[in-house]
């Protein structure tokens, strides 16, 4: 049975924020602007329907994907997003990884009184630790979560800014079983999307314990180079790159259809025994994660959206890469060498070097090396992306998990943000990885 919920399943409006639902009046309003690709969906995928009395909004919950496809597409095709928020990850990932975990799309459409869009806001229900969770859809393979944000919706806040937006939507899912929660869970939030301030750091949110780091990439590759690195590391880097040279001939290359597949499984290989290495889980092995991937790399018709490459020296797949490009940016997702007898003469850094003078050669603006605080993003970057989380009980079930999550999170922030907690940490976990392995 759908998720989605249409006109008759909609019940009387209790919350005094949200008003009960103007079907001729909405339905006029749809109709009217059904010519225009960013209008509201026929009626049986319109959803759960609200209108907030503070704003004025209309808004709709959607638990259907595919539904609301057509919409998504062509809205995020203007508005201000990241590569995570594409119609393309999130319903790959739903298909893929949400539908085995019981997670239950909760999209959330704000549309103007002429059916115009406004925002999307991909969240989702997830059952855990006993407690049902609000959180964004995509879960930890979305670096950034984030709302779907038109040109004109600032325009619609008032000096209370998002949180009645907010409380409006928290008061249209509570009216339907389907889409009630304990805990609102939002996690990795960037400040900014695209240029414009995030509405839901307006929310009460906590730093989340680890950043992004970014690259502006300007000039040509020599000239950025040179800018980052003093010229004692490029002599010594030059060295080594003579020595990995005699291991081989070095060859780059991007990869597609058959070709992406088997660079990918080298990657998640090369990506296990890393993982390994550092006593962290491996998480290809989590059900659908592998299948996620590939699914992405393998598709050619998102070859301008999806990068798969991979670097060579002689016969041996020396490093590879799993990127995006969105607009002016690549986001670097996953990427992995060679730990056999060439290790030693970097060629993780080498190919690293390589991606950085393909992306300026392509004309891209900015480097994603996204979440993460390692000391070689930092090196490189000269913009450090904060994160937020908000997290909020709805219930007395979902109150002490609210705590629990709240107090976790920063003291994982204080250790990763603490060089001498962080180090000692690092040590036990490698400690622990070997140990596991150890016959």
């Amino acid at each position: 049975m759908s998720d989605t919920l249409v006109a008759a399943d909609i019940p009387v409006v209790a919350s005094p924020s949200i008003l009960p639902l103007e079907q001729e009046r909405i339905a006029a309003a749809f109709d009217a602007s059904a010519a225009s690709p960013f209008h509201a969906p026929s009626a049986p995928a319109a959803g759960l329907i609200g209108r907030a009395a503070r704003t004025g909004l209309m808004l709709s919950v959607h638990g259907d994907l595919a539904a609301i496809e057509r919409a998504w597409r062509h809205f995020e095709a203007t508005a201000a997003l990241t590569s995570f928020q594409s119609f393309d990850w999130l319903a790959r990932w739903q298909r893929h990884i949400g539908i085995r975990r019981g997670t239950r799309p909760a999209v959330v459409l704000g549309r103007d009184l002429d059916g115009d869009l406004l925002f999307i806001l991909p969240l989702a229900l997830e059952r855990r630790y006993l407690v049902r969770r609000l959180c964004w859809l995509g879960g930890d393979l979305c670096d950034y979560h984030a709302p779907i944000l038109g040109d004109r919706f600032r325009a619609y806040l008032g000096t209370d800014g998002f949180a009645p937006v907010w409380h409006d939507i928290l008061a249209l899912l509570g009216t339907s079983p389907r889409f009630r929660f304990d805990v609102i869970d939002l996690q990795q939030m960037p400040e900014t999307i695209a240029g414009q301030m995030n509405p839901f750091v307006d929310l009460p949110v906590t730093l989340h314990p680890s950043g992004a780091h970014i690259a502006t990439l300007s000039g040509d590759w020599e000239n950025f180079y040179a800018a980052k690195r003093s010229a004692a590391t490029r002599k010594s880097e030059r060295k080594k790159l003579k020595q990995l040279a005699e291991h081989g001939a070095i060859g780059f290359a991007d990869a597609e259809g058959a070709e992406a597949l088997s660079t990918m499984d080298v990657l998640i290989a090369q990506k296990a025994r890393s993982l390994g290495r550092m006593g962290v889980e491996n998480f290809f092995t989590r059900p659908g994660y592998r299948e996620f991937f590939l699914d992405l790399a393998s598709d050619r018709s998102l070859t301008d959206f999806v990068r798969v490459g991979r670097m060579t020296v002689g016969p041996t797949i020396a490093a590879t890469s799993f990127g995006l490009i969105h607009r002016d940016c690549y986001y670097l997702m996953l990427s992995s060498y060679d730990d056999g007898d060439i290790a030693r003469f970097g060629p993780g850094r080498v190919y690293l070097h390589e991606l950085l003078r393909r992306a300026i050669g392509r004309g891209l603006y900015y480097f994603d090396f996204t979440v993460g605080d390692e000391s070689y993003k930092r090196e490189w970057s000269d913009v450090e992306m904060r994160l937020y989380d908000h997290t909020a009980a709805a219930t007395m079930r979902g109150l002490p998990v609210a705590i629990f999550t709240a107090a976790y999170r920063c003291a994982k922030r204080l250790i990763k943000q603490t060089p001498a907690l962080w180090n000692a940490f690092s040590k036990m976990r490698n400690f622990m990885g070997a140990f596991r392995k150890a016959p």
